[in-house]
């Protein structure tokens, strides 16, 4: 992304020192695996400070500083507790954050005491987050539109689809894609984390320990928050994910077509270049793979 910026360990001392003079001399170090919207550098052994890259992430600060205090009673599990709001300066142009760091290790599927549980669990914290009061910002550019219609990237998967007419099968993921454009969410709008995926979910002795960065949280449609079903879980745990959901949240086909709609965008957008994959989740292809297979009436591959 043009102006992107890469914020060295340098600057968050010096922006940490000159603004909360009683942390100063408390080490910061660089997290070992960082995020894209934001840097993230430890500080002390009790904090984490986050720095926006670029100016469309900005609006994450104010919103994650004015709202994770409110969800926190709601959910079963920890997430970010702001301590402290920085202000632009030292050559840095954004506001930032202090929040209370959150021990916990990397999710990887070869770690968990039993899948099954771990998809259970996150489940179970989804559906505390939507049952939580939806006083939040609708979904719209401030979030990359997460919970807001899939219409806004039609434009983008149809390139995609175009440029991998030779690579995939694009007619079958054009019907996934056109099955998941012909729903919409009936509901009254629930609260969204926007970004379930590995990078932004903990574990502690092989259980779901916390979830982070709440960047693309709205209030909107609850389908973005499904795209881990075929992202990373896999057979059985993705059937208990879905028939949780089922069962709590009366989750019908139809959501499911837009859950399929999202991971295979993003799954374009990765394999025509323009995003990444985590080591820990399944590559793009797979996933495109695996949601043409389900969406066929395959069952979950």
């Amino acid at each position: 992304m043009a102006g992107r910026l890469t914020i060295e360990t340098g600057l968050v001392r010096r922006l940490v020192d000159s603004q909360f003079p009683d942390w100063a001399g408390q080490p910061v170090r660089p997290v070992e695996r960082d995020g894209w919207d934001n840097s993230t550098f430890r500080l002390g052994e009790d904090k984490k400070v986050r720095l926006p890259t670029a100016a469309s992430y900005v609006p994450q600060v104010e919103k994650e500083w004015r709202f994770l205090p409110k969800l926190a009673p709601y959910l079963p599990l920890p997430i970010p507790a702001p301590l402290a709001l920085g202000r632009p300066a030292q050559d840095y142009p954004y506001p930032w954050s202090v929040y209370r760091w959150i021990e916990g290790e990397p999710v990887v599927f070869e770690h968990f005491a039993d899948p099954v549980e771990f998809a259970v669990d996150l489940a179970e914290f989804l559906l505390a987050l939507q049952r939580a009061p939806a006083e939040g910002p609708p979904a719209g550019a401030d979030n990359f539109h997460r919970g807001g219609v899939l219409s806004f990237y039609g434009a983008e998967t149809r390139r995609c689809l175009d440029q991998l007419r030779d690579e995939i099968d694009a007619e079958a993921a054009g019907r996934v894609w056109e099955a998941a454009l012909a729903t919409r969410w009936q509901r009254p709008p629930v609260w969204v984390h926007g970004d379930i995926a590995v990078g932004n979910l903990l574990l502690r002795e092989g259980r779901l320990s916390a979830v982070i960065d709440f960047g693309s949280s709205a209030v909107g449609d609850p389908a973005c928050d499904l795209v881990i079903a075929w992202t990373f879980l896999r057979g059985e745990s993705r059937v208990a994910f879905r028939a949780k959901l089922a069962v709590e949240a009366g989750f019908d086909e139809s959501i499911w077509a837009r859950a399929r709609g999202w991971a295979l965008w993003k799954a374009l957008l990765i394999c025509c270049g323009h995003g990444s994959t985590l080591p820990t989740e399944r590559p793009a292809r797979e996933v495109i793979a695996a949601v043409l297979h389900e969406h066929a009436g395959n069952g979950p591959a």
